[in-house]
This record gives C-alpha cells, structure tokens and sequence, in this order.
C-alpha cells in the first residue's frame, strides 16, 4: 500500500504539468479551433530560458520564473498575431500546417539559441519529507502546490473575471459575442498570453523535475492532446481529471510493471475511457 501512494504522489506531479499543457492547448482550442501544436516546444522555449537566466545571468528562480513568463507572454502575443491571424479565417488545414511549421520553428529557435545539450533547472529544494513511510521530495511537493494553484487562478479568471466571461462568449458563439460587443480580435491575443503563461510554467515544472532536451516538446504535447481527449474537449475540469488519470497511471505502470511500457498502458486507458465514453470523461454528449 505504501508503494501504491508513493506512486500515486508521483503521479499527481506529473499529472499537474499535463494539466497545465492541457489547459494552454484547450483554451486555444476551445476559442479558435487551432491545434496548437507548438504547445510544447514554446513551453521548452520558457524552460530553457529560466535555466538560461539562473545559471548565466544569476537570477533568483522565482525572478527568472517571472521574467520568462512576461517573454513567454510576449511571444504568445506575436505566434497570434503572425502565424495564426492571417489564417483566421482560411480553411482549417491552413492552421494545421502553420501549426506544424511553428513547431519546427520553435524547435529550431531552441537549438540555435540553447544548444542540444540536455539540462536541469537547479533548485534548492532538495529536502525529503517522510510520512509514514511515504517519500515526498520538496520539489515534487512545490510543484503539485504551484499547478493546483494555476488552476485555481485559472478557473477564477474564467468564471469571475470580464475578460473569461467574454472568453467564454467567443468560445461558445464567436457572432453573438461581436453582437454584444466582445472585442474579438483581443481576445485571442489574450488566450495565446495565457495558454503560452501556462506553458512555461509547465517547462519550469519539466525543467526542474527532469530534464529539459531536444525533442522533449513534442511528446509532451502529444500528452497534452491525449489529456483534452480523455478529460473532454474544452472542459478546464476535464483537462484536470485528464491530466492526473493520465499522470497516475503512468506512475503505477512504471512503479510496477516497466516504465518503458508506461507511455503505452496510459495511453491503452485513454483509448479504453474513449470505447464507453466518446466525448471523454468530463464533455458534453
């Protein structure tokens, strides 16, 4: 039993940097149609550029934490404006592909200005708490604590806030959100911020619990995709509950059977989940 919440513990961690690749790629999803699938090399991008501001600048992690997410706001901004925009209102595959190429891009950028090497954001949260035989590492502990709290600051901001109700407006009916005076072209601007925001803070998670590397980016938007279908297109809860499923029983497949069938067990549950209910765990019918 012991084991068992040990992997569980694990796997919440985890699971909270899926959740938080998922929440970027649903409200991007859910307001323009996009696949983003630079998703995760821009969440790489802001990684990397913590770990840069750490150890070649001597920034404090929580300054270059916050320096990181103003730029990865920045360039949020920008990939809305110059890549997606101008194919707003074009056919659906032309987002596919500017999607694809950005990726390439971004990837490219990272290894230009980042180099190949694999690193490790450094921290000094190195201490171990013990409870009744359970290990839980600080920075593991600090990092389910920070995406529950983004959540929660996300789902706030979405429900309670202005500019989420017109967020909202424009997800569910993009003409009779102009017709009540929804600032459409604003509003994307915002969501890429914030989808971008929350993807760098998911590189720091990655950066700091693993590694960050070339490549990296793609299979983590990959879970990102396979957390929005099994918690449901669209849905912030379902992105939660998606994410940590996914999270956990990735832990429990590498604890107890090999972690190099883990990646296939999560993604044989999600398939499963999908069989008996199509519009994923959380979605609407």
């Amino acid at each position: 039993m012991v084991e068992v919440i040990q992997q569980i513990i694990n796997g919440v961690a985890i699971g909270g940097v899926y959740v938080l690749i998922a929440l970027g790629l649903t409200t991007v999803f859910g307001i323009l149609g996009i696949a983003h699938f630079a998703h995760g090399s821009v969440s790489m991008f802001g990684g990397y550029l913590t770990f840069f501001f750490v150890t070649g600048w001597g920034f404090s992690l929580l300054l270059a934490i916050l320096v990181s997410l103003l730029v990865g706001m920045v360039l949020g901004v920008l990939i809305e404006l110059l890549a997606y925009r101008p194919v707003r209102d074009a056919n659906h595959i032309n987002a596919f592909i500017v999607a694809l190429g950005l990726t390439m891009m971004v990837e490219g950028l990272n290894l230009e200005f980042f180099g190949h090497e694999q690193v490790v954001i450094p921290t000094n949260l190195s201490r171990v708490f013990n409870i009744g035989g359970v290990t839980i590492p600080e920075l593991r502990l600090y990092v389910i604590i920070a995406a529950a709290l983004l959540v929660l600051a996300m789902t706030l901001f979405v429900e309670k806030t202005k500019t989420g109700q017109a967020i909202r407006a424009v997800a569910e009916n993009r003409d009779a959100a102009i017709l009540m005076g929804v600032n459409v072209n604003t509003i994307p601007l915002v969501v890429f911020a914030i989808s971008t925001a929350l993807g760098v803070c998911a590189g720091v998670m990655v950066g700091s619990l693993f590694a960050i590397a070339p490549g990296i980016g793609e299979g983590l938007v990959v879970k990102g995709f396979a957390v929005l279908i099994l918690g449901g297109l669209g849905s912030i809860p379902g992105a939660v509950v998606g994410g940590l499923v996914l999270g956990i029983t990735e832990a429990l497949a590498a604890g107890f059977i090999s972690s190099a069938y883990k990646d296939v067990i999560a993604f044989v549950v999600m398939i499963s989940v999908l069989l008996f209910r199509p519009q994923g765990l959380m979605g609407k019918a």
